[in-house]
């Protein structure tokens, strides 16, 4: 069987590795044309144990694919998924929550799907600063509150792989940084692998230890930076915008 040609594996990365991506491809067919597109072709992609990645891009290039790829949503034509691992935490561009259940139970349910204590849940809605809301329903929050619950449900389960799909993107963007802020504190109170998926490069580059910008259809490397500054970061920090100005570049 032919490298292109071979069935697609997932299987356990080696301890220094929490994400390899070999080869992979996925094409989707269009439901209006159905016309085949070619998103990812004989991608690869390696995550190292502790570090926090993220992929940036305009819109089709293939990101939210090539996350849903690692969280097992989206199976690839080819190509092999290595995956560190099992305990996954993820952020959504929406929180999907279950509207019909407090803030805490909302949390709570993840904790008991993953066998860990429903009491976790008070802490954590303490550090994404709920405690007061955790009786109150998600239909009365913010936008930004709800989002709160959402990464609160991801962390809770102590997730050794955190994946964010735009997970600010439908802020106002007084709420997105200091939501920016709140994962920068999570990320110093226990370093833990991540994957970051924004069209954001100031978020990328104040979020990640590692940017990698994405281009064209099928997807591919336009540039990759590595960010040499320890949390918390700043906007302000003349280093970050220099480095979002040079992603910015890469993306044009």
């Amino acid at each position: 069987m032919s490298e292109l040609a071979r069935e697609p594996s997932v299987r356990s990365a080696p301890a220094t590795t929490a994400i390899r991506l070999d080869g992979v491809g996925k094409t989707f067919v269009d439901a209006r044309t159905g016309a085949p597109q070619t998103v990812l072709d004989d991608f690869s992609l390696t995550v190292s144990e502790g570090e926090l990645v993220a992929l940036v891009g305009a819109s089709g290039t293939g990101k939210t694919t090539l996350l849903h790829v690692v969280a097992g949503l989206t199976t690839p034509d080819r190509g092999t998924v290595e995956v560190g691992h099992p305990r996954l935490g993820v952020v959504f561009q929406q929180p999907r929550l279950l509207d019909w259940l407090p803030v805490r139970q909302n949390v709570v349910l993840a904790l008991e799907a993953a066998g860990l204590d429903p009491d976790a849940a008070d802490a954590v809605l303490e550090a994404v600063g709920l405690t007061a809301y955790a009786g109150s329903y998600p239909s009365v929050l913010s936008g930004g509150q709800r989002q709160r619950v959402a990464v609160a449900r991801a962390f809770a389960v102590e997730p050794d792989l955190v994946l964010l799909d735009e997970p600010f993107s439908a802020l106002d963007e007084l709420t997105a940084r200091k939501l920016r802020l709140l994962l920068q504190e999570l990320w110093m109170s226990r370093p833990r692998t991540g994957l970051l998926v924004t069209h954001n490069p100031l978020e990328a580059a104040l979020l990640a230890d590692r940017v990698i910008v994405l281009a064209g259809r099928p997807a591919r490397v336009a540039a990759e930076h590595r960010i040499e500054r320890d949390r918390p970061r700043s906007a302000e920090d003349p280093y970050l915008f220099d480095l979002h100005t040079r992603i910015v570049a890469a993306l044009a």
